[in-house]
Order: structure tokens, then sequence, then C-alpha cells
């Protein structure tokens, strides 16, 4: 399930798929260049930590609980205590509710919160069991019956049993509780898998088709305690909305995640402490985590973070926070400051441009989301190719991203195991975005472009305030349009207006954002490309009172990729599953409903008194778990409170 990017601390969703070597992907060559002007630093090697080998289960009993599986970590053994610290500029959660939560913050929150019924190693990016125990798939491959592991306990002490996971994907998923896009992206042909309970231990889920991608979704969804949420499922589904907002008691939370949710500060910190119930142990039998507390403080930008963090405030930047014109820098601090950078190769996230293509009215108003001049701009293809031709990537990537960039014009990034290769970039090209212009109808008199009937070419475009990065981006984008004619007013808004204009009241023009992405498999981004998904945002459909995405207006592109969706999700030929998505890829590279413009390279910063780091290129996930994939198991070499 991909989710909206503010460049907080990491933002790749961990949905991934068996690959064809154990070990992660290597750099290429775009890679090292691209990254060569900046002090060396994205030029490094990639990381490369050996592959410590799958997860262990052992027996432990516990004196309060009694006997206990647990997974026995594969790092070092550390030392217990001390205060993590991080930072992040996004405003803080807007919800403590992860399956209601569509921002990175809030459903990074959520990961350090709630432990998933499978997980995706970080070294093989293969599923394996996590809550659960074992994974059994039929021969025809449409039924997959999942063990949990005995003794596992919610923090308020009351067990996590096969009721739990029912209830989760049987009512909160099932019925549109939550956020759609986690339907979405275990559907196929439009229908949800059939969730049953075996026994106290044991779930089976069977798929209406075989569905190749069905473990690697499993992790998108975080497990709910049934005793307490099954309540307000019960009354009208607006409570569930509401349910663990951010001005609830944050002790009032039952979670099963390696942290437990001790204080909120809005706009100031978030504080977790240890879950004394995670069942997961060291080498030496101890319970994890090994950190006493986890905290990350809300800062108003990315230059009170890296200040924060050279001055020993934090001890940690994860990917996305060190931006291309802070690295050189920083590299040239290593140190002195007592740290490391890590190259972890490209990222699977995208930034790109969008033009509002939603032709429909508001319901409530009877008037159009979009101005019908601007909407016959923006659905007219020559006009986006246009766009998307006058764009200098590479002069952005150099200015802007100080060379930690790679240009980008497809939906998925060099890091994807499915990028089509043979969708070839191009350079800044203004005498073709000239006669694309004129093939669309537009005319160009003096210095202002005019569309057939005369009007002047002009919109606004919109992105996250605070984000210096964006900020540049956009400045650039309106200069270079401006060369074909258009008048570009630009204007950075709070991050919480602009999603509820992309979600809900859909009343905007141009947006420059951000989506999280997946190395391994594009099933990810179900929610983002099919036409009734939760963010198909270039034209979203809103859901009905039932919480349903009835479409009735998909342009016949559309409809195909629907259907390579589909067809990709239920094949197990690599090879067809390759030819399904490269076509995808061709027609969005075509059409152009979202125009790509660059993908960063991960670099993270990372004290050297931090024990057990061993980031990957694959093991890369959500806010603010980022590369902490292996978080239990971080430790201070010497215990700092």
């Amino acid at each position: 399930m991909r989710a909206l990017l503010l460049c907080l601390l990491a933002f790749s969703l961990a949905a991934c798929t068996q690959r064809d070597t154990a070990g992660p992907p290597q750099a290429s060559p775009t890679t090292m260049v691209a990254g060569a002007q900046n002090g060396g630093v994205a030029a490094t090697a990639i990381v490369n930590f050996p592959n410590p080998g799958p997860f262990k289960l052992v027996e432990v009993n516990d004196p309060r609980y009694g006997k206990m599986e647990c997974w026995q970590g594969r790092g070092e053994s550390g030392q217990f205590g001390g205060t993590f610290r991080v930072s992040t500029f996004g405003g803080g959660p807007k919800t403590f509710n992860p399956w209601v939560a569509s921002d990175v913050e809030s459903s990074g929150l959520g990961l350090l919160l709630f432990e998933k019924l499978v997980d995706i190693d970080a070294w093989t990016g293969q599923p394996y069991p996590r809550l659960a125990k074992s994974i059994s798939i039929s021969p025809d491959k449409r039924e997959y019956t999942i063990t949990l592991r005995q003794g596992l306990k919610w923090s308020d002490g009351k067990p996590i049993t096969a009721d739990d996971v029912v209830f989760t994907f049987a009512t909160i998923v099932a019925r549109g509780y939550g956020n759609s896009s986690l339907r979405d992206t275990l559907s196929v042909y439009g229908k949800y898998p059939e969730v049953s309970k075996v026994d106290d231990l044991t779930v089976k889920f069977r798929t209406a088709v075989p569905f190749s991608p069905f473990l690697k979704m499993l992790p998108n969804v975080p497990i709910a305690p049934k005793h307490v949420v099954e309540p307000i499922t019960k009354r009208p589904m607006e409570a569930f909305q509401g349910f663990w907002d951010i001005n609830s008691d944050p002790k009032s939370l039952v979670v099963s995640g390696r942290f437990m949710l001790d204080r909120y500060v809005p706009g100031q910190r978030i504080e977790l402490v240890r879950n004394p119930n995670y069942a997961m142990v060291d080498k030496q039998g101890r319970r994890l985590p090994y950190l006493d507390r986890f905290v990350y403080a809300i800062v108003p930008d990315q230059n009170t973070m890296i200040l924060k963090f050279l001055g020993n405030e934090l001890d940690f930047l994860d990917v996305r926070a060190v931006r291309g014109s802070d690295a050189a820098f920083m590299k040239q601090k290593e140190q002195s400051g007592n740290f490391r950078l890590y190259n972890l190769g490209p990222d699977d996230g995208t930034t790109f441009l969008i033009l509002n293509m939603t032709r429909r009215e508001d319901p409530k108003s009877k008037k159009p989301y979009v101005n019908p001049l601007k909407q016959k701009w923006f659905n007219n293809q020559y006009f986006r190719q246009a766009v998307s031709h006058a764009i200098n990537r590479q002069r952005m990537i150099d200015n802007v991203l100080r060379g930690v960039g790679i240009p980008l014009y497809t939906p998925e990034t060099i890091a994807s195991l499915y990028f089509n290769k043979k969708l070839k970039p191009y350079p800044q090209e203004l005498d073709t975005a000239a006669k694309l212009l004129e093939q669309g109808g537009f005319t160009k008199r003096g210095d202002r472009l005019y569309d057939s009937e005369g009007h002047p070419v002009e919109f606004t475009l919109h992105t996250n305030a605070g984000n210096s990065t964006r900020d540049g981006v956009c400045v650039m984008i309106a200069d270079e349009l401006k060369k074909l004619g258009m008048k570009v007013n630009y204007q950075a808004i709070d991050f919480n207006t602009l999603i509820d204009k992309t979600n809900q009241s859909l009343d905007w023009e141009a947006i420059v954002m951000g989506l999280s992405g997946s190395k391994t498999e594009p099933q990810d981004g179900a929610n983002v490309w099919k036409s009734d998904g939760r963010l198909h945002m270039f034209d979203q459909r809103l859901p009905n009172e039932q919480g349903k995405v009835i479409v009735t207006d998909a342009r016949e592109w559309e409809k195909r990729i629907d259907r390579l969706f589909d067809l990709a999700a239920t094949s197990f030929d690599e090879k067809k599953r390759h030819e399904y998505f490269d076509e995808f890829e061709e027609i969005v590279y075509n059409q152009l409903p979202f125009i790509y413009l660059y993908s960063i390279l991960d670099i993270t910063a990372a004290r050297n008194t931090i024990g057990n780091y061993t980031p990957t290129p694959l093991g890369v996930f959500y806010t603010p778990l980022g590369s902490l994939h292996n978080l239990e198991e971080i430790y201070f070499k010497k215990a700092r409170q």
C-alpha cells in the first residue's frame, strides 16, 4: 500500500516479493554518476551487511504468562537501557489509529506500536511469519493457513489469538472501517479474500483466484486487539474514524509492538516506552527491545533536524532526512561528530507533478471540482506531454538535490525489480513541447500561451509547506513552464490542507508531492493505479456511504491498467508478470497521469555509539521505523539515559 510522502524520515512500505538472489540490488552506473558531484557521498559503495540468515524460533518460560514462543534476534547481544532520539518535521501524527491512517507519520507510528502478522525480510525481500510462526499454502495456491506463536500477549496482558486476526481482516478491512487502501491491495478482480478461524491460534485465508503477491500485502495491515476495538465497530462508521485520535490518552492504546505510546506533546515530541510483553529475545534469551525509550522530536523543518543532529541532540537521521544539499557537508563532519553516513542506494519512493484530471461535479454543491476550461487542458494528453518535455529533471537534481537523485520518467524507479528498461529517459526538449502544444490546439502569442478558445493558460501549483526541496522544485517548474507561455502561480500550503484537497474536496489544479513505493512488488501500488483506488489522485473518485468507490467514467487506458494489475496479481509466472507491469509502465509513460520528476538516493546518518545498526537497501520502511528494520535489537554501546 503506497502512502503519501512528506519527506520525514523514511517512506517505503515493505510490501515485497521473492528475489532472484538473496542479496540486495547493487548500485547501477546511473546511481554512481548521480551522486558523483556531491563530494563522493552517494558515489560510495552501497552498504552490504552480510545476511544473518532466518530467525530462530525459541521457547521461553515467562514467570507471568508461562510458555511463549519467541523469535530470537539475529544481531549481537547488546546492553539494555537508553533513549533513542530521532526527529520529524511533518507536524506529528494525524491519528493514533493505524487502520485509518493515510499519512506516513501516523502509519509509521503504527509500525512501532503494532507487530505484523507477516513481515518482509530486510535482506531477501521474502515474506516470513512474525506474529505467526508458520505459513502453509494449498496446492491450488488459493488457501493460506497461518498459525500464530503460542503465548503472545497484548500490552494489557490479554492473549493475542486468531480472533484478533479474523476481526482485523473480516471486519475492519473488509467492511471499510479503515483506510480503504488496505482493502485495495488485498483485492483481485474486485474480490476481497475470505478469512476464517480454524482454532485459537490458526486462521485461514482464501482468495477468489490464485493471488501471487498475497503474502507480500499482509504486512500492510496491523493486527487489532478485538477486545478493545470491536465495540467501536458496532457504532456508526464515523465513530471508528475518531477512535484513538491524537487527543486520546496515549496510555489507552493496547498494542503488540516493540514500544507503547507513553506521551504525546502536540507539535513537540512523541515518547514511547519499551513494551515488556514484546515476544522477541536476544541470543542470551533476554526479552527485547534493548532500548527503554524511543522519542522523536517534531521540528519545523529539515534545517532544524540537521542542526539538532550535528548538535548531538539526535542519534540518527534516516533516509530523506539527509538532503543532497547536506550530504557533502555532513561527510566532512563524520569523524568530529562521531557518526557515519550510509548509502542505501536508489530509493523506491517517487516525486511527481500531477494535474487534476477530475471531470465530475461535487454532488453537494453541483459545481465542477475543476474549472471546466482547465479540465480540458489537464485531460489533453498533448498538454501533459508538453509539460513533461519542458521540465529539466537533471537540472533539478543538480541544483536542488545537489546530485543525490536520479531523473524519473516511470512509475517504477530504477530500484524496482520491475523497472521497465525499454522506456528511455529524455532531456528537456522545449521545441518538442511547443510542437505538442500546437497538436493539442494551443497557440503562443507573444509570451503567453492560449487554448483553442482564446483563454490564457494559467493555473495554481501547490506543495506542502516547510519542505525546501519541493519548494525549489516547484519554483523551477514554474520557471520552465513560463518558457512555454504558461503562467503558474506557486503556493506552498499546510500538509493537512493539501491532503484534504487530494482526498476529499478535490479542489486543486496542480500539485508536486510524492508516494512511497516497493522495490520488489508493484501490487503495492494497486491503491494508486486501480481506477477505484483510494490514492488514484490524478482523478480521485470518492467512496459512497458504504465506503465503496463506484467507477463509471474510467478512461480506456485506466481500464487497461485495472486489467493488467489483476492479470499480474493472478499470475505466478514471473516472466508474464514482468510483461504485464512493463505494459502498465508504458501506458503511464505515454499518458502521464503522473509527471514523474525524480527519485532520491537513500542516505542515513547514525552515531557510532549505536550497536546492531545494519541497514539494507530492502530494509527501508515507513517513518519512524525507516531503515531501523531491527529496532528491537538496536542498543547503545554504552547505555545513555
